[in-house]
């Protein structure tokens, strides 16, 4: 089977977006913690997530210019601070819900059965049962004309995880976290590993 633009440019728009979202195979999976101006919650999962530095220590994330994470967005430029948390598998399914199009100032936190964790001073809301909670400030706006997306560049300020988690070379295991990661938009999976390798140099 090939595919080539014009094959891709004539799907049906629903077919189109499946198909180009599941393409890559499995992307990291994170629930987004934001509050507003007037001290109201929002919770939303994003599959956007990248690496995209370690010293400073900065992760990047997607934003869709017509998506229902525009709250999300207008949060982080109001108050400058947002949260990324892990999705564990008792909870992939209210975590999924959590992407519904929930109207403007209603929170979903309470609708999607989560709990809000604030770490004073820190504004944003972490999602107390995740396994892994990471507080961050945004640091660059990019952007992208090609498609009307913006890619937002944050600082990490904040690491919470449960003990035993992290190796004493600094690997997070997500095995033992109980991350759960996506394919697309809406197949969630869990995790084995192959093995973890040394770091490969020309012989």
């Amino acid at each position: 089977m090939n595919f080539n633009q014009t094959h891709i440019a004539a799907m049906e728009k629903r077919y189109r977006t499946t198909f180009i979202n599941s393409l890559p195979g499995y992307k990291s999976l994170h629930m987004l913690g934001t509050i507003n101006e007037k001290g109201i919650s929002n919770l939303g999962l994003f599959n956007s997530i990248f690496h995209v530095g370690a010293n400073p220590a900065l992760l990047g994330m997607v934003f869709r210019p017509e998506g229902n994470d525009q709250d999300s967005l207008a949060n982080i430029i109001v108050n400058k601070e947002y949260t990324l948390n892990n999705v564990l598998p008792h909870y992939f399914k209210q975590a999924h819900q959590s992407s519904a199009r929930f109207p403007s100032g209603i929170s979903e936190f309470e609708p999607c059965g989560f709990h809000e964790f604030y770490l004073d001073p820190f504004k944003a809301p972490f999602v107390a049962q995740a396994s892994i909670k990471i507080g961050l400030q945004p640091r660059e706006l990019i952007d992208i004309s090609l498609n009307n997306t913006k890619i937002v560049i944050g600082e990490i300020v904040h690491v919470l995880m449960e003990d035993g988690i992290v190796g004493n070379d600094g690997y997070v295991d997500h095995l033992k976290a109980g991350t759960v990661t996506v394919a697309g938009l809406d197949s969630y999976f869990t995790t084995e590993p192959l093995g973890r390798l040394p770091y490969a140099k020309f012989v």
